[in-house]
Parts: structure tokens; sequence; C-alpha cells
């Protein structure tokens, strides 16, 4: 049975620094701006608590059972009430491929009507095909490359708002 539950820092940072890494590590190929400075991680540890108390269920682990086996990062778009942001999409890698992507976009789907919003937005690594090809089979929309880093391609995805 998969279920989300908000992040519980004290108990699971470390499932949290290893996901963010391994995200990294597919995108970039690397790791190093992460992990190789404490600081890094203890500002992404710092980040994710004041994201979970400013916005409830916006930073959530994706459990079967026992097991952590994903992770969803999300917020508001800073220019726009009406759209949100997703940082974070992460399933272990052995759950990749078996359809389980579908409950994040979900989840994150229905968290952002929620919050009346009317899309979402994200950013993928132009290297990352894999990622590329699932968020295109979900209905999401390569914008273009991001401003000033042309390769990072920004993605998004309309939604009606529950009313």
């Amino acid at each position: 049975m998969f279920e989300f539950k908000p992040i519980d820092l004290e108990q699971h940072s470390p499932w949290c620094i290893r996901f963010r890494g391994d995200s990294l590590f597919c995108s970039f190929g690397a790791t190093d701006r992460f992990e190789g400075e404490q600081e890094g991680v203890e500002r992404y540890l710092g980040w994710l608590k004041q994201r979970m108390e400013t916005i409830p269920n916006s930073c959530v682990h994706l459990w079967e059972d026992e097991q952590i086996i994903g992770q969803i990062e999300m917020k508001k778009s800073y220019d726009d009430p009406k759209v949100g942001y997703i940082n974070l999409f992460y399933l272990i890698p052995e759950y990749r491929g078996r359809g389980l992507g579908n409950l994040l976009d979900e989840y994150a789907a229905n968290f952002f009507k929620q919050l009346g919003c009317t899309a979402a937005r994200l950013s993928v690594s132009q290297t990352n095909l894999r990622a590329m090809k699932f968020y295109s089979k979900q209905g999401w929309q390569d914008t273009g490359p991001r401003d000033g880093n042309p390769g990072i391609h920004c993605m998004e995805k309309q939604y009606i708002p529950y009313h």
C-alpha cells in the first residue's frame, strides 16, 4: 500500500539528503556542489524545514508499507500565486519505470489545485532524458531553456482548480 506522509526531518533527514543528491547526480552527473560541502547539506535541510513550516504537506515522502520510496518538494511560484513550483520529484531507482511516478504527479496536482493554482512548473536538465520523457508523458509542456541556463528546461502543466 502506498501513502504520502509529511517528511519527518528528525527521523528521515538522511533519506532527504540521499534523494536530493541522487536527483542532482541524475541531472548533472555529480553531487559535489551539494554533498561536498557540509554547509550545502545544512542549508538544504534548513530550507526544507522552513518550507514545511510555511506550507504544510508541501514536502512529503511516498511510502510503500514501511519503506520510503519517493519524495516531493513543492511551493507556490514567487512571481505568480496561481502557479505552483515543484523543486523535487523523486523515486528511488528500483521503483522507477513501474508507473509510480503517476502517484507523485497526481499528489502534486491535487496539492496545487487545493491551493487554487491553475498551473505548475518545474525545471529539468536536458541531459536527464528519462525525466523529460516522464514529464512529457504526464502532460507537462517544455517551455524552453531557463533564463541564464540553457541546459535546464522549464516545463509547465495546466490544471483546472477545485471550486
